[in-house]
């Protein structure tokens, strides 16, 4: 992941990349972030943080996590993507109960009286929920005390202006120009 720190104070700048690296990473969110731009100015006080995601998060269904196969009238599946194993869980043992959901392995699972068609129409991620936590992950890395924060989101990219005095339309035009020049669209 890319990151920018724009700031006036060098060891601040770099104390904030450090920071917003280790969050993101902490909280398994930097994969999904191409680059990132932090703009501080702790005297206004204005705050922008503004991410690049790889790919909008999308709708994941249980086959595009892992592979599904089917054997002896069960499903056999196996988890590639780790971080969707306790949805998948979840939501089998929501669909078909506990006793039907044999967990072998860590990432491998037999779904006993499962079909095939049934598996690959379960949701385990709407995409939403990426870009909730990754929003949340942005939040925590603000200063504390900062209090109005304005969001715009566009395709795959996340914008966070954040104040703690009020809100100015100079500053949401300065966070709009951030988000803009991100890749992000003109918001309205």
């Amino acid at each position: 992941m890319e990151i920018e720190v724009i700031g006036d104070d060098g060891f601040g700048n770099d104390a904030y990349s450090h920071l917003f690296d280790d969050i993101m990473s902490d909280l398994n969110k930097a994969v999904l972030i191409e680059k990132a731009k932090l703009v501080l100015r702790p005297e206004t006080p204005l705050f922008v943080f503004s991410i690049v995601l790889k790919a909008e998060p999308t709708v994941k269904t249980i086959p595009d996590v892992s592979n599904v196969r089917v054997e002896a009238n069960n499903i056999h599946l196996t988890i590639v993507q780790e971080r969707y194993a306790p949805a998948i869980l979840s939501s089998l043992w929501g669909k078909y109960g506990r006793r039907a959901v044999v967990q072998q392995t860590r990432f491998d699972l037999d779904v006993i009286g499962a079909k095939e068609e049934e598996i690959a129409q379960i949701v385990v991620s709407s995409g939403e929920e990426d870009k909730r936590e990754i929003l949340g992950a942005i939040w925590r890395t603000m200063p504390e005390g900062i209090k109005n924060r304005k969001v715009l989101m566009d395709g795959n990219v996340i914008t966070v202006v954040a104040t703690e005095e009020i809100m100015r339309p100079e500053m949401i035009k300065e966070g709009q120009a951030v988000h803009e020049g991100m890749g992000g669209a003109e918001v309205v």
